[in-house]
């Protein structure tokens, strides 16, 4: 095997956003652009010789080629041995995984995430540190250094490597192992969950249906929730990864899990929904005719973490991301732990695990994990809902034999009904005034309902209304120039009356991480009200053509007569008043949101 030295010259464009560098398939297909980036990688990481290297992607449109591209850069910059996926796949959580289980000194993960794929879609590439997370932006922005001066990279003149068949190969001195994608993560989940008693509510005539939306999770999906937990087969749909998923746009969210909303909405809904993304990172979650935003799914999740098995010894904290909503805030002031708000980006959450500060994370961009890996992890939230909602089947069927045996009233002083965020309590409660309802099939029926399990949360801890308004594909120019005015209005809209709401502060977002005590500035204009309601504002970093424009809005309800008012309808004098601070409508031409979730 012959290794090359190729002279080439930088490209200015190579900065890492929130999740990597992430471009058109075009752009890197160009001569050296994909080759640039990995050296300058490779240059800022500076691996020992015979360092392990995971990698792989999302199976879309260009990942078997970078594959290749990248095995022989491994070789030739002085790794021992790289793992990757079976046909160079491998999802995002179950890449972390790997790196974690291991031992590797890091990972290249080539995905776009939730973007679209195909010749004409998008492409990205991310370095994951040994953590299995991220790279802090320390190191993203040495890697951005690098690319700016760069003047050679290193490649080994050699034959394709087969990535179809597991098993060890030889490139020059380094071993390439291709490794089973979906073995590893479905083991870890099984330690984390109650898998008898999914399968038990799955047995049990609970309906499932899972929106791989032809992308990365399926084969994962197919193993856990068909082979492990005995679902039908026809629980998963769009389960084949496709390089260009099917012609869809893989974002799990209202407006593009079309088919996935559809039967949810549908006169004979499943009990359960949920859709993941391209990478497998991301989660939606829906109850029959019934959406759960992410924000509050993190919430949920954090108060009924006691009914899982991998999270029964306690929370050390939750963090979440400047924009998503306080409902977990509330979650953790109940549970007496620390709550955090970081910056956009699942980097900011690994210090805070790696110190052992928190141990479940949620951004509202359908983002939701924990400390078991260190990216945000979809299957793992829907088999979370999962648990709790057979942990729930179990409490309350277990408390109706009591019941019948002993009376009603031992229901209502059951020491779980008078626990803080425990979504059990209202079962108790709604059942307990009768040993017949007791007894009756619509304990079943409370036992497995999310929508039953959000709006007992809400009566609990209040309602969070929340829902962010994405203007897609803005030119640049009119991004940043909204985003200019805003910064120059904080001294007129501090104190200022605004419809019924009067602003209590305005300023750009900035961090200061508590354990490295690096400092992130520039993460989102909000506008807090004295009433807990707030706007944000928001350009975010995934998007590869123009400008993506956020506008997250949130306001407090804890009058549980006015919690089945529509998100949009509740928050409609903020988001007009969102519209006519930031001139966005005559600035943009845009007159309504691309998506709204």
């Amino acid at each position: 095997m012959q290794i090359r030295a190729v002279s080439t010259a930088p490209f200015t464009d190579q900065k890492p956003g929130t999740s990597g560098l992430r471009k058109r398939v075009q752009v890197f297909r160009r001569p050296h652009y994909l080759e640039n980036f990995v050296q300058s990688i490779f240059d800022t990481i500076a691996a020992p010789l015979g360092a392990v290297l995971a990698l792989g992607g999302d199976g879309r449109y260009y990942n078997r080629e970078a594959i290749q591209v990248i095995l022989k850069m491994a070789a030739a910059n002085g790794f021992g041995r790289v793992l990757v996926g079976r046909g160079g796949i491998l999802s995002t959580p179950a890449a972390s995984c790997v790196i974690r289980k291991y031992q590797a000194y890091g990972g290249i993960i080539l995905s776009a995430s939730h973007n679209p794929g195909g010749p004409d879609g998008d492409f990205g590439i991310k370095y994951n540190t040994a953590n299995g997370g991220p790279a802090p932006e320390k190191i993203t922005e040495a890697i951005f250094s690098a690319s700016k001066t760069i003047a050679q990279y290193r490649i080994a003149d050699a034959p394709d490597v087969a990535l179809d068949a597991l098993g060890d190969s030889k490139l020059g001195d380094m071993t390439v192992s291709v490794i089973d994608p979906v073995g590893d993560y479905a083991g870890l989940m099984e330690s984390l969950f109650d898998f008898a008693a999914i399968r038990a509510l799955l047995s049990g005539g609970f309906r499932l249906k899972f929106d791989a939306m032809h992308a990365v999770t399926g084969p994962y999906a197919r193993e856990i929730f068909v082979n492990r937990l005995g679902a039908p087969s026809d629980s998963v749909i769009n389960a084949e990864p496709l390089p260009d998923f099917g012609g869809g746009h893989p974002d799990p969210n209202l407006t593009y899990a079309h088919e996935l909303v559809e039967a949810l909405y549908g006169n004979d809904a499943p009990d359960f929904g949920a859709a993941s993304d391209g990478d497998g990172d991301r989660n939606m979650i829906l109850g029959r005719h019934f959406f759960v935003t992410p924000s509050d799914s993190l919430a949920i999740l954090a108060a009924n973490a006691h009914r899982v098995p991998g999270y029964k010894q306690g929370l050390a904290g939750i963090a979440r991301s400047m924009p998503t909503s306080a409902a977990a805030d509330r979650v953790a002031a109940a549970l007496d732990i620390p709550c955090y708000e970081t910056p956009t980006g699942w980097k900011f959450f690994g210090n805070l695990m790696d110190a052992g500060k928190v141990t479940l994370c949620g951004e509202e961009s359908f983002g939701t994990g924990s400390n078991h890996i260190r990216e945000k992890d979809g299957l793992w939230a829907v088999l979370f809902w999962l648990n709790i909602l057979a942990a729930r089947r179990q409490s309350v069927a277990a408390m109706t034999r009591r019941c019948e045996a002993s009376g009603a009233g031992m229901a209502a002083s059951h020491p779980l009904t008078q626990t803080a965020g425990f979504a059990i309590t209202s079962d108790l409660a709604s059942v307990a005034d009768s040993p017949s309802r007791m007894a009756s099939s619509s304990i079943g029926n409370v036992s497995r309902d999310v929508e039953d399990i959000v709006r007992e949360h809400w009566a609990h801890f209040g309602r969070n209304v929340y829902s962010r308004h994405d203007y897609e594909s803005i030119p640049n120019e009119a991004a940043n120039g909204v985003m200019k005015l805003l910064h120059g209005r904080f001294g007129e809209l501090q104190g200022a009356h605004l419809g019924n709401y009067k602003v209590l502060f305005c300023d750009d977002f900035s961090y200061t991480d508590p354990v490295d005590g690096s400092v992130s500035t520039g993460q989102g204009v909000r506008i807090g009200f004295t009433d807990g309601s707030r706007i944000v504002f928001r350009l975010s970093g995934t998007g590869t053509e123009g400008a993506t424009l956020r506008i997250y809005l949130e306001s407090y309800e804890p009058d549980v007569a006015k919690h089945r008012l529509d998100a949009q309808q509740a928050l409609a004098e903020l988001i007009r008043i969102s519209l006519e601070i930031s001139e966005l409508r005559e600035r943009t031409g845009r007159e309504r949101p691309t998506v709204i979730t």
